[in-house]
């Protein structure tokens, strides 16, 4: 394809943004209106668009132009999740139960990332605050069955859940509070549901 020249590409970007603002393409009038430009001046802009491949047009109909190489950068769509946000979590219910659902929260990147599963739930109490992690923040959960040491989980224990970091120990699975008023929790299984990705707070 040929290269175009700045005018070319000036000409051809207008065509497709009001085509895309308005659902039609523009008029020759409307692109000399537009660059103060004699109606002669855009059909030659327009006839060399075409020789290169960037634009087709009906002879005999107004309004036929058609983009057909769009040069406009294109930012990048950012992805949102919609998140499912747990309330109080009823006994023997599945975690992600509608029982268990407070509505959604949408989050973009980088508090969620495409492919992934997520929950959040809201921060009850300060036997994490040592970690940075405070009362009522919004804990972002990336869903996941395992995990490795140090890594902060949330954890299902008869039919209770927790946040705490993780330790494996030779006998026994160790769950660490980040506050020195907290006891550790012990026991020898444990069910993880998720590691925690993203604190949110607000103000």
């Amino acid at each position: 394809m040929k290269q175009i020249t700045d005018r070319q590409k000036e000409v051809l970007t207008f065509i497709s943004n009001f085509t895309e603002d308005n659902s039609f393409p523009p008029t020759v009038r409307e692109i000399s209106d537009h660059f103060g430009i004699s109606l002669r001046a855009v059909q030659d802009h327009i006839t060399a668009l075409q020789k290169k491949g960037f634009l087709s047009q009906c002879q005999k109909r107004s309004r036929s132009f058609k983009v057909l190489s769009d040069l406009r950068e294109k930012e990048p769509k950012l992805f949102v999740g919609k998140v499912p946000l747990l309330g109080t979590v009823a006994a023997g219910k599945p975690l992600l139960s509608e029982e268990n659902l407070d509505g959604y929260v949408n989050l973009t990147e980088p508090f969620v990332k495409p492919g992934k599963s997520y929950f959040a739930l809201r921060v009850r109490g300060l036997s994490m605050v040592n970690a940075g992690i405070l009362d009522g923040d919004l804990a972002v959960i990336e869903q996941a069955n395992s995990a490795v040491d140090g890594q902060i989980i949330v954890a299902v224990i008869d039919d209770a859940i927790t946040l705490k970091r993780y330790y494996k120990e030779a006998t026994r699975v160790r769950l660490q509070p980040e506050n020195p008023d907290f006891k550790a929790i012990y026991c020898q299984d444990v069910r993880i549901v998720g590691i925690l990705s993203n604190i949110v707070r607000t103000y």
